[in-house]
């Protein structure tokens, strides 16, 4: 039987086709005296919800992709992080469904598919109120949140849903969720997806959509694996680009700073200790609680973002970075890639990131919406080399500066270049912090305090329990090195 919906059909074409020309944009911003959202062909209710917001000028990959998702096409589009990717794919979709009618038990009629649970409740924030503004239902389904509730709410009755891949999957299994009238699907950061080893479930939940719906695919880069999910479920796809995956913002600043090994820490906290958002990034969870408890120790308030943390440890933390009660933020490559902060002026990258993909995506974090910011590396001398591929494989130009010594001269070439200061030297607690919760989380048979065990999902990193507290400074993250990290 076929799949009845709302959503109109979109124009026929050759699902092996993808020689239509890439439509490339200059820069993330709107082109002065661009066409408004009304002018796109947008709902006035969905035009009055994004004003009472105060969001009224599109910017570029809006103006370029709106349009033809509106007019059913599929679309492939880059676009880096922080170019307002959400309401290019967001905005058309729940236009689409406008005159939906009411929602069937167990059949959502749009999916958007993201890689981690963070992007899904910032993905989730962004549409939750346009969507209200149609009469629109809307549902999270992601892992570390409750079962039941997601469970529930598809029994309900949703238009749309936002997921990450491993958690739909099992509703899927589990028969809470039938995929077949899906008649519009969003990939967003595909690039992501596949290098945390999702394509089994992306490649299961697309075949179980309506094979003539409409797909629209957001990545940075278009590797092999996405390619690979292009030619097989997209039908002649409309491509837009705007700014190239290895093309580096104007805005952005990029710094290498090489340091003696006795003073990358020290070199850390002082510019830890600047005024303003800073964002620093780590290899493995151990690293990223070692190096926020080391920060606290001098009087920095910073704490840490790892899949080791419970769901509702990463939200409280994630909340007050965004809030500025935590001015300090320690991340692994996998959580931060739900962190959506306009105001992050300083990507300070302790650990050197480990390729240009992984570089490509911390400087994503800064120089946001239009926004300047900085990207720092900290190098030691034997790094060299590999930082020097790292900024050449990301296709920025990279300033180079030498610290010989943990010293007064040095000291103030490190203050002038990031705002650094001396900390105060006094230790700060970690904070503890009350959010609204989105439901308890499945915990399962409680186990013994001090019980070791699995801490993650498959919608985040994997490894052991994360550590509490500050660490012996003999520990190394070496031995780490092969934690793997999805």
């Amino acid at each position: 039987m076929t799949a009845r919906s709302s959503l109109p059909a979109r124009p026929d074409g050759d699902a092996n086709q993808t020689t239509t020309p890439i439509v490339a944009a200059a820069n993330t911003e709107a082109p002065e005296g661009g066409p408004s959202f009304a002018e796109l062909g947008l709902p006035k209710p969905l035009t009055a919800a994004l004003a009472r917001t105060g969001i009224t000028t599109p910017f570029a990959i809006q103006i370029e992709t709106i349009p033809d998702a509106l007019a059913g096409r599929d679309v492939l589009a880059r676009a880096r992080t922080g170019s307002g990717k959400t309401l290019a794919f967001g905005l058309p979709m729940l236009a689409r469904l406008a005159d939906a009618g009411p929602a069937r038990s167990r059949r959502p009629l749009a999916l958007v598919l993201v890689p981690t649970r963070e992007l899904a409740m910032q993905v989730h924030d962004a549409l939750e109120p346009l969507a209200h503004s149609l009469q629109l239902k809307l549902k999270l389904v992601a892992g570390g949140l409750s079962m039941s509730h997601q469970i529930s709410a598809l029994q309900g009755g949703v238009h749309l849903v936002v997921a990450t891949p491993g958690r739909l999957a099992d509703l899927v299994r589990r028969g809470n969720c039938e995929l077949g009238h899906i008649q519009a699907t969003v990939l967003d950061e595909a690039d992501h997806m596949a290098d945390m080893g999702f394509l089994p479930e992306v490649t299961a939940i697309l075949e179980g959509t309506a094979p003539r719906g409409q797909r629209l695919l957001f990545s940075a880069t278009l590797d092999s694996d996405v390619d690979a999910l292009v030619r097989r479920f997209m039908h002649d796809p409309v491509r837009h680009s705007v700014v190239a995956s290895k093309e580096s913002v104007a805005t952005m600043e990029h710094l290498v700073l090489q340091v003696p090994p006795n003073a990358k820490y020290q070199t850390a906290a002082r510019i830890a200790a600047r005024e303003g958002r800073t964002l620093v990034f780590v290899r493995t969870k151990l690293a990223a609680d070692r190096v926020a408890a080391q920060l606290r120790e001098v009087g920095v308030l910073a704490c840490a973002l790892h899949g080791g943390k419970s769901q509702h440890e990463r939200n409280s933390v994630l909340a007050g970075f965004k809030d500025g009660t935590v001015p300090v933020l320690v991340a692994t490559d996998v959580a931060a890639r739900g962190i959506h902060v306009d105001d992050v002026n300083l990507v300070l990258q302790v650990d050197p990131a480990g390729d240009s993909k992984d570089y490509l995506h911390r400087a994503g974090r800064t120089a946001r919406a239009g926004g300047s910011g900085t990207v720092l590396t900290l190098a030691l001398p034997h790094q060299r080399r590999e930082v020097e591929r790292l900024t050449t494989g990301a296709g920025v130009s990279a300033a180079w500066h030498q610290m010989h010594r943990d010293d007064e001269p040095g000291r103030r070439m490190v203050d002038e270049l990031t705002g650094g200061r001396e900390p105060s030297g006094i230790g700060v607690s970690e904070p503890r912090f009350r959010t609204e919760r989105r439901g308890a989380p499945n915990r399962g048979p409680r186990r013994p305090a001090g019980s070791g065990g699995y801490r993650g999902t498959r919608d985040g990193e994997h490894g052991r329990p994360a550590a509490r507290g500050p660490q012996r400074r003999g520990s190394s993250d070496r031995a780490r090195q092969g934690e793997r990290q999805h």
